[in-house]
């Protein structure tokens, strides 16, 4: 079992392109061999912004899911599921609705950056406000430990620990605490027990902060505490009340390189994508009509690979002797632009044969993708219950 759990999302607004592939799902890929992952479609985010035309959510959410498979990610190896089909997240939003500060949404940084971005739309929304604070209890709700996310993201996951933080200090605060934390401190058998005191006060006493690791440690190794007491025993290290709600990690993840047909930053707003499953004379077309170095009028003028669109996509798919070639090639004129071109074509078709064959089966039967999807919700749903039922405890909601 992974002591460590991964969550991460993706707004459905239309087909995958090969820049989300190398941004985000050649992550997944890999994560979901090392660590527990749960992968969801977070169709009430596209809402935030897209909640005039829903109907491009609805065509989205099934296309999407089927680009995952193709890129490989595994149902066997990773949750996949509808954040809308959880309805737990709604609530514990809700909830944490009551305790967030205005002005911690205010600040989000991407609050007004998207406000300007978007400008065309009314974002002056009550959703569009709290949909960090909506990101938040998607996470929060399955007490996921890793959150992977590019540098931009970090104030949201930030903003998450803070909240967490928060909710611990008002909630956290059980009758008789210490006495528990005391009784649960005995479970651990009398030499883990002068450990765990020991690191316990070297880190309130001393702030070390590699005795609070190692005690976090020690705790995720004990398999046999029940969740209360294992909850109790992190809020006693760190002298706090019970931690209810965890506090997840930023994971970052490296920036997305890869480069549009325009030699931008490949994106749909640019109209310059590949998607991820397009047909193979698609592909062909796009990239042979893709410009170049300008000074490169005729095919005996020779060229500067830095000056031209194309050069980006070798970076990325070429090895170093094809490189080696491109750049002796075009500087001396020997070779043309669409024989330079060929090698991206043949190395971006390779990439995609895979996956094109992985969504036939998906595409064939579509009760494959639902019922993988359903699998998921339930999974996912049997995690946020019991997130929600600590929740509802603490604030006094369960109601015998």
């Amino acid at each position: 079992m992974f002591a460590d759990r991964v969550l991460s999302g993706m707004r459905p607004t239309g087909s995958l392109h090969l820049g989300h592939y190398h941004g985000v799902l050649k992550n997944w890929v890999q994560m979901q061999h090392e660590y527990e992952c749960l992968f969801f479609v977070a169709d009430w985010h596209a809402l935030t912004t897209h909640y005039d035309n829903p109907q491009v959510i609805e065509q989205s959410v099934w296309d999407m899911v089927v680009d995952w498979l193709a890129a490989g990610v595994d149902p066997a190896h990773a949750t996949l599921f509808i954040q809308s089909r959880v309805p737990e997240h709604a609530e514990l939003h809700l909830l944490l609705s009551m305790i967030t500060p205005l002005g911690w949404l205010e600040r989000v940084p991407t609050y007004k950056d998207q406000q300007e971005k978007l400008s065309e739309k009314d974002l002056s929304t009550y959703g569009f406000l709290g949909y960090p604070l909506l990101q938040s209890a998607d996470i929060l709700i399955y007490r996921a430990t890793q959150v992977p996310v590019g540098e931009d993201q970090v104030p949201h996951i930030e903003f998450t620990r803070e909240i967490a933080r928060r909710f611990n200090h008002i909630y956290g605060r059980e009758i008789g605490f210490e006495e528990k934390a005391e009784a649960a401190v005995k479970k651990l058998g009398s030499k883990k027990a002068k450990l765990y005191a020991e690191l316990r006060t070297r880190f309130q006493e001393q702030g070390d902060d590699e005795a609070l690791e190692s005690a976090k440690s020690l705790l995720d190794e004990q398999q046999s505490l029940s969740h209360g007491d294992r909850e109790r025993l992190f809020g006693y290290l760190e002298g706090g009340g019970k931690m209810i709600l965890s506090e997840p990690r930023a994971m970052l993840t490296a920036a997305s390189k890869m480069p549009g047909l325009d030699g931008q930053k490949m994106s749909k707003s640019y109209n310059n994508t590949i998607s991820l499953r397009e047909d193979e004379a698609s592909v062909n077309k796009k990239i042979r009509t893709m410009p170049t170095d300008p000074a490169r009028i005729r095919r005996t003028d020779a060229g500067n690979p830095d000056k031209c669109p194309v050069w980006p996509l070798h970076q990325v798919y070429s090895n170093e002797p094809t490189k080696q070639w491109v750049i002796q090639g075009c500087k001396s004129a020997g070779i043309g632009c669409i024989e330079c071109k060929q090698p991206v074509i043949d190395a971006v078709l390779e990439e995609q044969r895979p996956m094109r064959e992985r969504a036939q089966m998906y595409l064939d039967d579509p009760t494959l993708v639902r019922n993988i999807i359903a699998d998921g919700c339930e999974k996912a749903r049997k995690l946020a219950s019991e997130t929600m039922r600590d929740v509802r405890e603490a604030m006094g909601l369960s109601y015998s």
